[in-house]
């Protein structure tokens, strides 16, 4: 087996750097024959892109691809056209894995398609959130890092084939969001299976909460909003308003949950500045999930409004 290791990035180089150094100590056993990293830029301006050149080297299973600033989903879409192996693994930028993440990845792979007689299914790996930047892999594996998505491209592996038979990713979700998932629900009509695979582990970095931080985080949520209703008019049914949130339960609840948007991203700074201090970015940042839960969620109902779509219980 051949893998291919597709990973789009924009302006992460220093947690790029620490990526593809894990990638490249990776151990060669059982069913992987081979790897190699196929790295698209896309558009990056922190000089990621000469770091790459200059260091060719020290990464000997590296590739780099280059594009126009695009989007993560023609990033990947680029990056399976250009890979070489059978199978492709799809990770983001900025995760540390184990080394033998990919043997993990392949011996699940093998054993699961011996078991079915055929390739419709994808490993899904671990992914552990962490904000230590200069030792991601020594974070613990926490409740709040399961995920219940079907097909995340945080840490997922499947057969070339059949994701080429899915139609790869659907290049209209420019702005932050659901493109992974949507594919999963291509590949879940087609009978594809998930299979975990906890022993791939992949240590997520992204830094600790700033108050700094909260006008890009509200943005991203009304990006989410509007990427959310183009998954919905994808798969209008009623598995995809639970996962995207339009529904007026979810409205009534993150109303709740916020005393009808009393607890907002403004009126909680002060106390989010107290857990920060406190050494407690972790917590302040689930605690400003609330507002932003309930932001994404209004968002979403007043672009469906303008698109004639209503949310439903």
């Amino acid at each position: 087996m051949l893998i291919s290791v597709v990973i789009p990035t924009y302006n992460r180089l220093p947690i790029l750097e620490k990526c593809l150094r894990a990638l490249e100590s990776q151990t060669l056993h059982g069913a992987l024959d081979g790897f190699e990293v196929v790295v698209v830029d896309d558009g990056s301006t922190d000089g990621t892109v000469d770091w790459l050149q200059q260091r060719g080297e020290q990464f000997p299973h590296v590739r780099l691809i280059q594009q126009e600033h695009g989007g993560p989903a023609e990033g990947r879409n680029r990056g399976v056209h250009q890979a070489n192996g059978d199978v492709i693994v799809f990770i983001d930028s900025d995760l540390v894995v184990t080394e033998s993440f990919l043997a993990s990845h392949a011996r699940a792979l093998e054993r699961s398609w011996r078991h079915r007689g055929n390739r419709l299914s994808f490993t899904y790996g671990a992914v552990v959130n962490t904000a230590n930047f200069e030792n991601p892999t020594e974070e613990r594996h926490k409740l709040r890092d399961l995920s219940w998505a079907y097909f995340a491209t945080g840490n997922v592996a499947i057969d070339r084939g059949v994701l080429e038979a899915s139609g790869l990713f659907d290049t209209g979700f420019r702005l932050y969001g659901w493109e992974d998932l949507e594919l999963g629900e291509r590949l879940r009509r087609m009978g594809v299976e998930l299979v975990r695979c906890p022993e791939a582990v992949g240590y997520h970095w992204h830094p600790a909460l700033r108050l700094e931080q909260i006008p890009d985080l509200v943005r991203v949520e009304r990006e989410r909003a509007k990427m959310g209703l183009v998954f919905y008019r994808k798969h209008p049914t009623r598995r995809v308003r639970y996962i995207i949130q339009f529904t007026w339960l979810h409205v009534l609840l993150w109303e709740l949950l916020t005393l009808g948007g009393v607890l907002n991203e403004r009126s909680l700074k002060p106390l989010l500045a107290w857990l920060i201090r406190r050494g407690q970015p972790g917590l302040a940042m689930e605690l400003l999930r609330l507002p932003l839960n309930r932001i994404s969620v209004r968002a979403m109902v007043s672009e469906a409004k303008v698109q004639g779509l209503r949310p439903s219980f």
